[in-house]
């Protein structure tokens, strides 16, 4: 079974990031949820978001790399749209990193160095119409991702929800969540 970090997006640590957390643990895996924002949960992204500038982001990104301080090297780093940013940080930059899932984000692997590391696999999940992901650049920074390593996923489900696999907002779509989950354990289940 992997240990898993999972970091929430600009809503907080909502109960729909808890609930996919659940999930990971029910099928047997060690589940971390860090709470970048000190207990705060926002009913809108936008909301979320000021309140992650008023941070800055680097924070918010130095809290994510604090969190994981007292944990073994030997993790998973999940994380949903700003969550990816200390997820892909640390399955970047942290030794033993082993494998990444990025929900609704990917950043382009070249801001936390020249290559992605090799052995660490790294799945990516969103929306091929979301317009954080698609307008944003995050599916060219995904789909070079793909092209740069033979172990990275890109799979786009159908739809603009943004944070589809949130059951706690109202952008949450049960079919590619469920579908989103089973991909995750299987990867779990793999590394």
């Amino acid at each position: 079974m992997a240990e898993v970090v999972v970091f929430h997006h600009a809503r907080g640590l909502t109960p729909g990031v808890r609930a996919f957390a659940d999930e990971l643990r029910a099928a047997g895996h060690t589940v971390h949820t860090p709470d970048l924002f000190d207990g705060r949960v926002f009913e809108t992204t936008e909301d979320g978001v000021a309140h992650a500038q008023e941070l800055g982001f680097g924070n918010v990104m130095r809290r994510g790399k604090e969190s994981v301080e007292r944990l073994p090297e030997e993790l998973v780093y999940a994380g949903f749209s700003m969550g990816v940013l200390a997820a892909q940080l640390l399955a970047q930059t942290r030794p033993g990193a082993r494998g990444a899932l990025f929900f609704y984000s990917c950043v382009p692997f070249t801001e936390f160095g020249e290559a992605w590391p090799d052995g660490v696999p790294v799945q990516i999940h969103a929306k091929d119409a979301d317009p954080y992901f698609v307008d944003e650049g995050d599916i060219e920074a995904a789909r070079a991702l793909v092209e740069a390593t033979d172990s990275a996923e890109l799979f786009l489900y159908p739809g603009r929800e943004h944070l589809f696999l949130d059951s706690s907002t109202e952008e949450y779509d049960e079919d590619a969540a469920r579908l989103a989950t089973e991909r995750a354990l299987a990867f779990l289940a793999s590394v």
